[in-house]
């Protein structure tokens, strides 16, 4: 039987929530609620924010480029580390999580910076639609208009483990000089490339939706609130990151 948890976001996956939600009926501490989900993934954006104002308050002139991207460089080290002891370890994910957000938002602040640099209003364009694509697909979700079916997740699980692949292979072929230019070409191929992967992106909010939703079912404890509402930051830094990116390369044409 396929199990209803799959997620292709690794911080949502399969057993996570049904393995921790054994021992979760009749705890003190209670379990996963929508609200508590919701309120702590709404604090978790607050400290992305907060990190991303302090990146971008220190970037003032062309001078700063190379702090930026040393911010960058810390806020992505820590952040995935962080990000890997979360998966590996839920339990800790009230105190990993927030960490997490905070070294999440100095990377995100860094980029954007240094995109807003190049294109003058490109970063609320790419906030504006990152939110406004989340809160279309939450409707269509919590209406029944897209439901995450078998095929449906397994799809998504694939295309998303593509792209993962196709972005490592990128790095390892960068090392020896020769990375895929694809991936930051403004050519129609490097336009469509990013579009797929926004698409991709977004659709993983869906399994995040529906993993969040099974998982408060299953009754999984208190403290995967806040791991549930770390993956879904997880999925929403990626498809701002990419949205960024399709954006740049629409303004590199003009």
């Amino acid at each position: 039987m396929a199990n209803p948890l799959r997620s292709s976001n690794p911080a949502l996956g399969a057993n996570v929530f049904l393995d921790s939600a054994s021992g979760a009926v009749g705890t003190q501490d209670g379990v996963m609620t929508l609200n508590g989900t919701v309120n702590k993934t709404a604090f978790l954006l607050v400290l992305v924010l907060v990190g991303a104002m302090y990146s971008w308050s220190q970037f003032n002139s062309l001078a700063d480029v190379g702090a930026m991207q040393g911010l960058a460089m810390v806020g992505a080290i820590g952040g995935f580390v962080l990000a890997l002891v979360t998966i590996f370890k839920p339990q800790w994910a009230m105190f990993t999580a927030p960490a997490y957000a905070a070294l999440e938002g100095l990377f995100v602040g860094a980029v954007s910076a240094l995109f807003e640099l190049r294109w003058p209003g490109i970063v609320m364009q790419a906030v504006g639609l990152t939110f406004g694509t989340m809160g279309a697909l939450l409707l269509a979700y919590r209406s029944g208009l897209i439901r995450a079916t078998e095929k449906f997740r397994l799809g998504v699980f694939a295309a998303t483990g593509g792209v993962a692949l196709f972005y490592l292979a990128s790095m390892i072929s960068g090392w020896f000089g020769h990375p895929f230019s694809v991936i930051t070409s403004s050519s129609p191929m490097g336009i469509g490339l990013s579009a797929v992967v926004v698409v991709i992106a977004a659709l993983n909010l869906i399994l995040d939706f529906d993993t969040i939703e099974r998982g408060i079912e299953a009754r999984a404890p208190k403290y995967m609130e806040w791991y549930g509402a770390f993956g879904l930051v997880v999925t929403l830094v990626w498809l701002y990151l990419e949205i960024l990116r399709l954006l740049s390369k629409l303004n590199s044409r003009n």
